[in-house]
């Protein structure tokens, strides 16, 4: 019997489609929280809508990169967009700030199984030369979200209703799954897998518990108070076990061999420190702009658009010149642009001119298209397909956490400064 064979422009639409609502959802809740807590009430736990969204993707990513890796790109699809999708369902019909956490949690775990398994199918159905192309496409759509999230959730808000703004993933999150069903074709080895049950629950102690600590410290609970410093020791000491596991267990939930890759090893840990980068831009920036610099939350706004538009015109280029160039001068060109646009803020200051700003923003914009999608292609070729959807997963979890410690490290350098 013949093999039925993945048709490649439906399986991308549908990943181009959940990636776009996924990445959304990121941004859209944060011009709707006013007015989600004028509703439900509860300010005191505003921040934690989109801090337990970001710490559930973080937690989830790994995980279910392994899980893709033994049970197949498409069962992990359609469970965490099924996932998702029932967390934004939730999230709209919450009648309580608490009911909105836990359901936003929900949607953090789809989110967090469909953000590695997508870049993971990419890598699995082209070849690496149609590979960096698709990428710069995929890239694109994070841009497009920066700039569309925002405006979608102000729009809804004002003229419909807050419940929309996760309503909204419903039909179109049904149509990325129809598409990935009819159309995404996997041969799988039929053979019993093991699951490391152990390393898995391990992981998860230690990776909310140290997030949990990033997101709270120093806002809800003094970094030196007891609980807090009993948090940390939790992390720390569920990870040496986690790792501990993972070095004898048969079948690691995460490999400890990947990271003596270099390629592996080197995108990691520069996807988790531009991811750093970038979410001290897209948050302290703005903050600064309206706080320091005196201007209005329109500028501020309009500051972040050139980060916005640039990026997907540096992820293209970055796919179309990959292959021709290769990984160093691609990456090269990215980091370039990025200490260029590092260098220049560096000495802005309240009389700078504005449209310099601007310029900077658009710079870093290029910077991250191109450093991303190198890096992103470069995980994606390193490896086969079967440690793929780990290698994509861990790059994906560290690229989070990277923002995670970001807001942390950045929020108290500016509280600092302010002071």
């Amino acid at each position: 019997m013949e093999k039925k064979q993945t048709n490649k422009t439906m399986v991308t639409l549908s990943i181009m489609l959940i990636t776009f609502l996924s990445s959304l959802e990121g941004t859209i809740v944060s011009t709707a929280i006013p007015k989600i807590v004028s509703d439900l009430g509860g300010m005191h736990l505003m921040n934690w809508v989109v801090s337990i969204y970001l710490l559930t993707t973080a937690v989830a990513t790994p995980i279910v990169g392994k899980l893709s890796d033994l049970y197949g790109r498409k069962l992990m699809f359609i469970c965490g967009t099924i996932l998702f999708l029932i967390g934004s369902m939730l999230s709209g019909m919450s009648q309580s700030m608490e009911q909105l956490i836990v359901f936003r949690a929900i949607q953090g775990l789809g989110a967090g199984a469909i953000l590695p398994v997508t870049m993971i199918i990419i890598g699995d159905i082209y070849s690496f030369e149609e590979r960096a192309k698709i990428q710069g496409w995929i890239s694109g759509i994070w841009g497009i979200s920066g700039i569309l999230g925002p405006l979608t959730g102000g729009l809804m808000v004002d003229y419909v209703s807050w419940h929309w703004i996760f309503y909204f993933n419903v039909p179109f999150g049904l149509l990325s799954i129809l598409f990935i069903v009819m159309y995404l074709h996997e041969h799988l080895d039929k053979k019993k897998q093991k699951v490391d049950y152990l390393g898995i629950a391990l992981f998860t102690v230690s990776m909310t518990s140290f997030m949990f600590a990033l997101l709270s410290g120093g806002n809800q609970y003094a970094w030196n108070s007891p609980f807090m410093i009993g948090i940390l020791i939790l992390a720390v000491v569920t990870l040496a076990l986690f790792l501990v596991v993972e070095y004898y267990v048969k079948e690691p939930m995460l490999p400890l061999r990947l990271f003596a890759m270099r390629l592996i090893s080197v995108s990691n840990l520069s996807g988790f420190l531009l991811s750093a980068i970038l979410v001290g831009i897209t948050i302290y920036l703005p903050l600064w702009i309206q706080g320091v610099a005196g201007k209005g939350a329109t500028d501020s706004g309009f500051t972040l658009i050139p980060l916005s538009v640039c990026w997907p015109v540096g992820a293209a280029l970055a796919g179309r010149w990959f292959v021709r160039m290769g990984v160093r001068s691609t990456t090269l060109i990215g980091v370039s642009c990025l200490l260029a646009a590092a260098a220049g803020l560096y000495f802005v200051g309240i009389h700078t001119p504005y449209l310099l700003l601007v310029a900077l923003m658009g710079l870093f914009g290029l910077g991250f298209g191109f450093a991303f999608t190198s890096y992103t292609i470069t995980v994606q070729s390193a490896v086969g397909w079967q440690m793929r959807g780990t290698a994509m997963a861990s790059y994906t979890f560290l690229r989070t956490l990277g923002q995670t410690l970001g807001i942390s490290v950045f929020g108290m350098l500016f509280n600092m400064n302010i002071q």
